[in-house]
């Protein structure tokens, strides 16, 4: 047998014992996975950092900035997960949005003013016999005082102005208004007084992340968190996960998905949907009526993914509930007739329960079609890319760990079993082994078919490489079950 050392030399001559070591048949580990928020904070905070304290991290990027808002959108229902930042500076020419809540009425009576931002309550009490001014006054008090909002607040005789802390466009979906719990919970306007809101200036010019390829580099992130919608914004998303030279290319093997949410009329999100094409991005759709910022809808969804895959890449999403998030009201909700139609145009959405929670109703992402605009179905739920980046990694994980350093020979070679060679036969039976593994893991199925259709040959013209025809059968996920309810009487 002739064993073949990586480092002891053959021609020693001092005794006695001398020992290497070789890792190539130890079992893998599992690599860590990791999550990117990609938001816009209020200090001058730049490039990219870990998140080890949500609470240290919030106030590093401003309380009630978009950013802070998404980290803790995000630990709310992913408090363990390796979470990053991105932030990207309000752009220089962008405008904030500003709204008006206008006071009427001096009040006939003692009471509350039930304010709720982005879903938040701001109580601000009355005292029978304020006038609007004195009102709004208390309301611009509380506003302020809670520096975690996303607006701040001033007031001229009776007129409220929330201006958002971040500029962009984001903030024109902030929702704003009274008694959100409604008389159930007992929130009514003290007598005497009415409120009223109005969009002041609407929010514009998000910023450019034409530059965040660049500098992310080839840092991998299973999950990137970037609420924008604007078309510039997910082109250059596009681009930087693209298949020839973006994360999913070949020659990068970086891999992730980019989750963002739009708050719109089915109308309009359709419109959105049917406008791209890409099976690296989902887009959370919701209604314009839930009380949910479009940046921290995102940032939940997207957490409660991430958790999730990091378990099993493969099981589906369906039913997972959100924390933190707000459920649309009843009345305001999509039907399921808008929900297929929205789900088949590429639009993710999420769904309420009867106790009013919220969850996961279907990951789909925005691919809908081939190059040739036929429809098609094989990128329709994100987790078949997670499924496929997973297969991938363990599949180069164990290429590299079993034959680093091996020479390669053709089927029939006789060698030395000590030998470090590989023929096209070796590798194929390792691969087919390592199948079985991922079929146990319930990542995969039919290892036979596999067997069967995977091809590993010799290059023709380059004596050292190996072409290999891989064929995975991806485990797919229970979604519809169907039932003919044929009865008798």
């Amino acid at each position: 047998m002739a064993v073949g050392f990586a480092t002891i030399p053959a021609d020693l001559r001092v005794p006695l014992f001398y020992a290497e070591f070789d890792n190539s048949q130890a079992i893998n580990g599992v690599a860590s996975k990791r999550a990117l928020l990609v938001g816009q904070p209020t200090t001058a905070e730049t490039g990219l950092a870990f998140v080890a304290d949500a609470e240290a991290a919030s106030a590093l990027y401003g309380q009630g900035s978009m950013l802070s808002r998404m980290i803790r959108a995000f630990r709310a229902n992913d408090p363990f997960g390796e979470l990053w930042v991105f932030p990207v500076a309000d752009d220089a020419s962008g405008v904030a949005h500003t709204r008006t809540m206008t006071i009427t009425g001096t009040a006939t009576g003692a009471g509350t003013l039930f304010l709720y931002i982005g879903g938040t309550l701001v109580p601000v009490l009355v005292a029978s016999g304020d006038t609007p001014t004195v009102q709004a006054g208390n309301v611009v008090t509380a506003v302020n005082a809670n520096t975690r909002l996303p607006f701040t607040a001033a007031n001229t005789a009776g007129v409220v102005t929330l201006t958002a802390r971040n500029k962009g466009t984001l903030a024109n979906s902030i929702d704003v208004r009274m008694n959100l719990g409604g008389r159930r919970a007992g929130e009514v306007l003290p007598a005497g007084v009415s409120v009223a809101f109005a969009s002041a200036v609407s929010g514009a010019t998000d910023p450019s992340l034409a530059g965040l390829a660049a500098a992310l580099g080839d840092e991998e992130f299973e999950v990137i968190v970037a609420p924008y919608t604007a078309t510039a914004q997910i082109n250059a998303l596009r681009d930087m996960m693209n298949d020839s030279t973006g994360r999913w290319a070949w020659s990068r093997q970086i891999y992730g998905h980019v989750f963002a949410a739009l708050k719109d009329t089915s109308a309009n999100l359709i419109t959105f949907g049917t406008g791209r094409n890409d099976q690296h991005m989902t887009v959370v759709g919701f209604e314009p009526e839930n009380p949910t910022s479009q940046s921290e809808m995102a940032a939940a969804f997207a957490a409660q993914v991430f958790a999730s895959i990091r378990a099993d890449a493969a099981r589906p999403l369906q039913t997972i509930e959100l924390r933190g998030v707000f459920p649309t009201p009843t009345g305001s909700r999509f039907t399921k007739s808008v929900q297929q139609s929205l789900l088949t145009r590429g639009v993710a959405l999420v769904g309420y329960d009867s106790a009013e929670s919220v969850r996961i109703v279907r990951a789909v992402t925005t691919y809908r079609q081939n190059a040739f605009g036929q429809t098609d179905i094989s990128y329709l739920d994100a987790e078949t890319l997670f499924t496929l980046a997973e297969v991938i990694r363990r599949l180069r994980g164990r290429i590299t760990q079993r034959f680093p350093r091996s020479k390669l020979a053709n089927d029939g070679t006789r060698f030395g079993a000590g030998q470090p060679v590989v023929t096209p036969k070796i590798i194929k039976a390792e691969l087919v082994a390592q199948y079985a593994e991922m079929v146990e893991a319930g990542l995969c199925e039919d290892a036979e078919g596999f067997a069967a259709a995977t091809i590993v040959e010799r290059n023709a013209t380059d004596s050292s490489r190996v072409d290999v025809l891989y064929a995975p059968n991806l485990v797919n996920g229970l979604r519809i079950f169907a039932v003919l309810a044929q009865f008798r009487s």
